[in-house]
């Protein structure tokens, strides 16, 4: 990787990209810093401590720390990745967004355009809730009109700047721009997650250096398995063979050429755990804006819904809950799976073309194949994305080591720099093939 960065560098074209893109992430650190207009950040630090655990630490993942310390891009990218969610689901359900879809470069762009329609419009929702909704507890400095109109606008533009950003990220430097904007604010919070954890199991351990070295060992053993079983969770492919059969085109034959059908084992990424946590979340966040604690049954299901409770040994009851988690995770594999993947459709093409997979007959014999690979290597694939997304909580239950990068941050942290690094050798390749072409 770093021989890859090093070489790139040599070249001017890239060089501008890579450079470019720092000079913007600079720009996303400055402004998470800023804060907003209006808003009493002190409540909300006190506030967001009391309430943390489950419901809002990976939100403040996301945000690279933006949210707790309620700066201009308090909301940052989350309005952007729930819009995309939104659109992206709704091309299966509505048949013009699907067209769209369909329609290349032209379709692409329009959906996009909504998709900033949309993304304005939840970043408009949500900081209008958080000033109306908290600010007669402490929220505003000074709860009137005015100050409400204020922090809605600057919530609103900062995450509309951010959308802005992370596109031109993506036009003028390396990578998918709102992807390096979530990946670097996750980044921003390990240096402070990794201080947590050596204060609490390393430092505090300095009459015994034999346990401290010990807990040096056990706290890199796990992120570094982590995240090689991420790494391989992404490289994993299962590939389908295919065979074209021999047919005459005017006076030439064609085909008889050997392909493969790749299918990765980790089909639909980190979606399944973002939306599983989302569903959990949702009722805690909620009774948190209404200031609503439960009472009797209702208090021990927030309980449950909260993973700061979950695999704790003094109450293990409230681990029901991880229970249900991992159920999501699983349903939510299968779910985005099907709704991505349409066998029937991949069988009908290979037919039209001549194709077919060695040893199973075309048509629906093919789709019932595919439809039985496919089911194989999603459980697998929900069984690694259920190991990283658990180990976090395990220790976090056991020995109080609460971290806001788990096994989501991991999988999008590796995800992206994979993709990045990906697209700089390519375009490093294609550089490289048109100096040969000019020579």
């Amino acid at each position: 990787m770093l021989t890859t960065l090093k070489n790139a560098f040599k070249i001017k074209d890239i060089r501008r990209k890579l450079l470019f893109t720092l000079a913007m992430l600079v720009v996303i650190r400055i402004g998470s810093q800023l804060p907003a207009p209006g808003v009493n950040s002190e409540y909300f630090q006190s506030w967001f401590n009391s309430e943390t655990g489950g419901a809002f630490s990976f939100f403040d993942a996301i945000t690279g720390g933006s949210f707790a310390s309620m700066s201009i891009l308090a909301l940052n990218i989350s309005p952007y990745i729930t819009s995309s969610i939104i659109i992206q689901l709704l091309t299966i359900a509505i048949p013009k967004l699907e067209e769209m879809q369909r329609d290349g470069e032209d379709g692409r762009k329009k959906l996009a355009a909504i998709t900033r329609y949309v993304t304005v419009g939840l970043a408009l929702i949500q900081s209008t809730a958080m000033a109306i909704g908290f600010g007669r507890q402490g929220y505003l400095t000074t709860f009137n009109a005015m100050n409400v109109i204020t922090a809605v606008a600057a919530l609103t533009a900062g995450s509309a700047f951010l959308m802005w950003v992370g596109e031109r990220i993506t036009e003028y430097g390396v990578g998918n721009g709102i992807s390096i904007v979530l990946v670097i604010n996750i980044l921003s919070r390990i240096p402070e997650d990794l201080s947590m954890l050596f204060e609490k199991f390393v430092f505090s351990q300095a009459s015994a250096p034999a346990k401290a070295a010990l807990a040096v060992v056990i706290i890199f053993g796990v992120i570094i398995g982590m995240v090689v079983l991420v790494v391989m969770l992404n490289a994993g492919v299962r590939k389908i063979p295919v065979q074209y059969a021999n047919k005459v085109q005017g006076r030439k034959m064609v085909g008889g050429t050997t392909s493969n059908i790749p299918l990765r084992v980790n089909t639909s990424g980190v979606l399944p755990i973002i939306f599983a946590q989302s569903i959990m979340q949702f009722p805690l966040i909620i009774c948190s804006f209404v200031g609503y604690q439960g009472t009797g049954v209702w208090a021990h299901i927030l309980k449950g819904l909260n993973s700061n409770y979950w695999c704790s040994p003094a109450q293990p009851i409230y681990s029901i809950g991880l229970l249900v988690y991992i159920v999501l995770i699983v349903f939510f594999a299968y779910f985005y799976t099907s709704v991505s993947f349409n066998p029937l459709m991949i069988a009908d093409n290979m037919k039209k073309q001549g194709g077919f997979i060695p040893g199973i007959r075309p048509g629906k014999p093919t789709s019932d194949y595919l439809t039985k690979v496919v089911n194989y290597i999603v459980f697998i694939g929900a069984i690694g994305l259920i190991i990283v997304s658990v180990i976090p909580y395990i220790f976090n239950g056991i020995f109080g080591a609460s971290v806001s990068f788990g096994g989501t941050s991991l999988i999008i942290i590796v995800s992206v720099v994979l993709e990045t690094m990906k697209q700089v050798e390519s375009q490093m390749l294609v550089r490289n093939y048109k100096g040969f072409l000019n020579n």
